[in-house]
């Protein structure tokens, strides 16, 4: 079993006053997944969103996001999460700038794992309470004590 603690480390939890597109904010996301881990490259991250993008987007509405990938050569998954004081162009369906972005990279031999956590997240940001209070946070931190202490009737996630 994976917690949201294991895959939200408070390194890769940003606050942004504002990104000027989509693809920036994309950028921005794939730098914080090189935080504390030298095994990931920048650009790999990137494109690997970029990828994914191309397939269909990512935003789920309600001003939010989930890009996601899978990266070879990575031993499990994580995530990184932007919050934007101002939410940018995501070309999401309901028209709704996006002001929650949160990246998830997982190996290249997940599959169902992928699917299983990209449900949860899915859950927790289609909690408007949780939601709510992200965007009411004040820095990372308290962003990272939200994302952890969230849980639905469970928020463990099966591996």
């Amino acid at each position: 079993m994976i917690t949201f603690e294991e895959i939200f480390d408070k390194e890769r939890i940003a606050c942004i006053n504002r990104v000027s597109s989509k693809k920036r904010a994309l950028e921005e996301l794939s730098k914080l997944f090189t935080r504390g881990d030298a095994g990931l490259a920048e650009h790999d991250v990137f494109n690997s969103f970029c990828e994914r993008e191309r397939l269909g987007g990512t935003g789920l509405g309600h001003g939010v996001a989930i890009p996601h990938g899978r990266l070879p050569g990575i031993k499990g998954a994580s995530c990184a999460l932007i919050k934007l004081n101002e939410g940018v162009d995501y070309d999401v369906a309901d028209n709704q700038p996006v002001d929650l972005i949160c990246g998830l990279v997982v190996p290249e031999q997940y599959t169902d794992e992928h699917l299983v956590i990209l449900s949860a997240l899915a859950e927790l940001f289609s909690d408007t309470v949780a939601c709510a209070r992200l965007r009411a946070a004040r820095n990372s931190q308290e962003i990272h004590e939200l994302l952890i202490a969230w849980h639905p009737a469970d928020r463990r996630v099966a591996m």
